[in-house]
C-alpha cells in the first residue's frame, strides 16, 4: 500500500472497479426483446439498492488473486457507495461530483474534476446505473451478447486516455441482475467482482 498522497487517484479507481451495478429487484413484467435499451431501461427503475460484494484482484506483481469484500448502495440517480469490510475496513462515497475517501480514521474529499481521466471512467458507470444509453455512448462501444437469462454486455473505452487504463468492463448477469464484474485494465491486471443483492428496507 502506498502513502496517503497517491490515494485520490487509487481511490477514485477503487470506486470505479466496485461501483458497478449494485443493482436491487425490479418486479418481473412481460419480457420484451431482449436488446441494449431493454437492459438500460431496467437498469433505471433501480432507485436504490444494496448489495454484498467479494472481489477478486490478478495482478501481475503477485502469484495469488488479492480478495476483498464487503457492501455496495446505490442512490439514483449519484450516490454510490463501496464499503470494505475485509480485510482493511475503508468506505469510499461518491456524492454528485465528489468522492469522500475514509481509511483507518482518516477522511478526506476528493473532486472528480482533479482527476478527469478516472472521473469519466467513473462517471459511465454511474450512467450504467442509471440506465442513460446516451451516457454510455459517448465513452464506450457497447455490445450486448446472450439472451435475457443469461447475458454478457460489453464496454469498450472510445478515447485513448480511458483505454490506457482499462481495456474492457465485462457485466455479466440474468434478467435485470448484475451477478459479476470484470474489469480488464491496460496493463494485463484484472479483477472480478462477484454481487449478490440485499433485500430492501422494507
Amino acid at each position: 500500500m502506498r502513502g496517503w498522497a497517491v490515494a485520490p487517484r487509487r481511490a477514485l479507481w477503487a470506486m470505479a472497479c466496485g461501483i458497478g451495478l449494485a443493482m436491487g429487484h425490479v418486479p418481473a413484467q412481460a419480457a420484451p426483446e431482449w436488446t441494449i435499451d431493454t437492459l438500460m431501461q431496467l437498469q433505471a427503475q433501480t432507485k436504490s439498492s444494496r448489495a454484498t460484494f467479494v472481489e477478486q484482484k490478478y495482478l501481475s506483481s503477485v502469484e495469488t488473486p488479492l480478495e476483498s469484500s464487503g457492501e455496495l448502495s446505490y442512490q439514483a440517480p449519484d450516490r454510490l457507495e463501496k464499503r470494505t469490510l475485509k480485510p482493511t475496513p475503508e468506505s469510499l462515497v461518491l456524492d454528485k461530483d465528489t468522492l469522500l475517501l475514509e481509511r483507518k480514521g482518516r477522511k478526506r474529499s476528493i473532486p472528480l474534476q482533479s482527476y478527469p481521466e478516472v472521473g469519466a471512467f467513473v462517471e459511465s458507470i454511474r450512467a450504467t446505473l442509471a440506465g442513460d444509453r446516451a451516457g454510455l455512448d459517448r465513452n464506450y462501444q457497447i455490445e450486448l451478447e446472450g439472451k435475457r437469462e443469461r447475458w454478457r454486455l460489453l464496454l469498450k473505452p472510445l478515447h485513448a486516455k480511458a483505454a490506457a487504463m482499462v481495456s474492457q468492463i465485462r457485466l455479466s448477469g440474468q434478467g435485470e441482475q448484475v451477478e459479476t464484474i470484470e474489469i480488464l485494465q491496460g496493463n494485463g491486471d484484472r479483477s472480478v467482482m462477484t454481487i449478490t443483492p440485499l433485500p430492501s428496507a422494507p
